[in-house]
């Protein structure tokens, strides 16, 4: 069984993506379940290895229970690994790849921790810049926002241009940042409500697999209304605004959600 750091020993593989490999591991010292995330340094390994460190030590700062916690960064064999929280779940994406969709109800139920997530992360100046159902996880008693591997100091934010490759799923990123404008809070949001929109629908607004694709679906007119969304529809249109100046903000959102809860209280009782 390999080791890594001198203390974990990798068990299983948990996940794979576009920026490495994700593995399930024990914590020697501690005697428990930890996740670690191998990062697959290419191209410019050092400006790569710079941006990882300065990415995780961000992440590392931001504390709440709907937030993945970031334990150590171990720095091995010419790879990085970031140690995490091991969540015993299912992402979204699992998920609805197993049911299709979700009811409205649970979705806003979702979107408040989600909120939650996101308001603590963008309060320490910190942009996700890939909120999206795989980076949602579903544990049972919490729902945990995973993976800032892109994020982004809001401070240090540089124009995406065309020389730059595009960080983020083109179906979950809001339009200005595909037409080449830079990650911002307004982005985050637009983000969110694909993720609600593609729990509710079955598919994001948007379901392009790259870039161009996306672009053009939405220069060729609006997306699909939410069918199943029922009170929710007003708010997925606002957050999916095309102009961030008139989406529907963080503040705004939680106010609405929390009418949502109020409403469907009163209509238990």
């Amino acid at each position: 069984m390999r080791e890594i750091g001198g203390r974990y020993l990798l068990n299983e593989e948990a996940g794979r993506g576009g920026m490495g490999v994700v593995w399930r591991a024990f914590d020697r010292l501690l005697h428990r379940e930890v996740a670690l995330k191998e990062l697959t340094l290419t191209g410019e390994a050092e400006m790569v290895r710079r941006r990882v460190l300065r990415e995780a030590r961000m992440a590392a700062r931001l504390s709440h229970p709907n937030i993945v916690t970031v334990h150590d960064l171990i720095e091995e064999g010419g790879k990085l690994w970031i140690v995490m929280e091991y969540l015993d779940g299912l992402s979204m994406h699992q998920l609805l790849s197993q049911v299709g969709t979700l009811p409205a109800q649970s979705v806003a139920a979702i979107g408040r921790h989600l909120l939650a997530a996101l308001r603590t992360a963008h309060q320490a100046g910190v942009l996700h810049r890939d909120v999206k159902p795989a980076n949602v996880m579903l544990t049972g008693d919490r729902v945990v926002l995973t993976d800032f591997g892109i994020a982004t100091a809001e401070g240090d934010i540089r124009k995406t241009t065309t020389s730059r490759r595009l960080r983020g799923t083109p179906a979950f990123m809001a339009p200005e940042r595909l037409y080449g404008g830079p990650a911002s809070k307004e982005a985050d949001m637009w983000s969110f409500g694909a993720t609600l929109y593609s729990a509710i629908e079955g598919q994001p607004p948007y379901p392009g697999q790259d870039a161009a694709t996306v672009l053009g679906m939405a220069r060729s007119g609006p997306f699909p209304p939410p069918r199943r969304a029922g009170v929710m529809r007003p708010l997925i249109e606002g957050l999916l605004h095309h102009d961030p100046r008139h989406r529907y903000s963080l503040s705004q959102t939680e106010t609405l959600l929390a009418g949502m809860r109020a409403s469907a209280y009163q209509t238990a009782i």
